[in-house]
């Protein structure tokens, strides 16, 4: 049992209570509204907390790829599935700040540096911290993923001036255990608790399109909304194609209403949080886009390659911004 569920005080969204206390029946009778009514809602409550005309833009580079020791099944960087990557080591610093740069001048304000670790060792958390600290100097938010934390880890990263730490639930604790073995739903919570205690923000979000059931997405984001205070950022992640991993035999991309509907009840569940379309944008229409952003979606990842896979070309990004009249730093 994953001991998440608590009350996050009197905090509210301009006339919305900011709940942690869900109930998974009231998500779904969110997601099942008519779909105008679902809408109305979410674009309503979105506007009370966001800018409905501008989305965030943000960068990923992967600076330390393959190898890793976890069983994820979804993911082409686990080291127990063949998927033709190659292991690298962890980049220079210099080479990390110069592709930082990159992306900055491209119209990222935030950029993620992402390793496939378990867990970062000491020796190379140094390392990390030197790149959080250089890429804040070039006036950018910093976001890094590298694994499980212990709380010495999270407090040294908060001193070196990181703004956020990704670690995402994945999906349903029911669903959770079959697709990872090798570390549990809880060992992930701790590690957001750790990162919360240490005064980081938290991203946080999960995968669909990995064969789970509708009531596992409608788990993943009840998990989410009852931690003790909302992930400032949740990623909504369709599962990128990868041969050679588990999840391929049983993965079956959304609806792209049913997607349209699980971004808009994440949006009313976590009303003050930064809703991301994440990984599998280059799978999606212009117009399933523009839906998620009325639903609520306010962020995006810009560039052409997230990690190990594809993602929409800068220009088509800014060309799709362009045409919704929604401002970002592409535009």
């Amino acid at each position: 049992m994953v001991a998440v569920v608590g009350v996050e005080g009197n905090d509210r969204g301009n006339g919305v209570p900011v709940r942690s206390d869900w109930e998974r029946a009231e998500a779904g009778a969110l997601y099942g509204l008519p779909f105008a009514d679902l809408m109305f809602q979410a674009q309503s409550i979105h506007r009370d907390n966001f800018d409905p005309n501008r989305v965030e833009t943000a960068s990923l580079l992967s600076i330390k790829t393959g190898g890793c020791p976890e069983d994820c099944g979804y993911c082409a960087q686990s080291a127990h599935y063949d998927t033709s990557l190659k292991a690298t080591r962890l980049m220079d610093r210099a080479d990390v700040v110069a592709t930082a740069q990159r992306a900055k001048d491209a119209g990222a304000t935030r950029f993620c540096m992402a390793a496939a670790w378990r867990g970062p060792k000491d020796r190379d958390l140094d390392q990390i911290c030197d790149m959080v600290t250089a890429v804040k100097g070039l006036g950018m938010e910093t976001c890094v993923t590298l694994g499980m934390l212990t709380p010495k880890q999270a407090a040294r990263l908060s001193e070196a001036g990181l703004d956020f730490y990704n670690h995402n639930v994945d999906t349903s604790p029911e669903f959770y255990d079959k697709i990872i073995t090798t570390r549990t739903l809880q060992d992930r919570v701790d590690t957001l608790a750790h990162v919360r205690d240490a005064g980081i923000k938290v991203c946080s979000g999960g995968i669909i399109g990995m064969g789970e059931r509708l009531e596992d997405r409608l788990g993943m984001l009840v998990l989410l909304a009852n931690l003790p205070s909302h992930p400032q950022s949740v990623p909504i992640n369709l599962w990128n194609e990868v041969t050679g991993v588990p999840v391929y035999d049983t993965a079956e991309r959304p609806n792209p209403i049913a997607l349209v509907r699980l971004i808009a009840t994440a949006r009313i569940m976590m009303p003050k949080s930064a809703v991301r379309l994440s990984a599998g944008r280059q799978y999606m229409t212009d117009e399933l886009q523009a839906l998620c952003f009325l639903a609520g979606a306010n962020s995006i990842f810009i560039g052409d390659v997230l990690l190990t896979t594809k993602n929409p070309q800068r220009d088509r990004d800014a060309s799709l911004l362009h045409r919704l009249g929604i401002t970002s730093g592409l535009a």
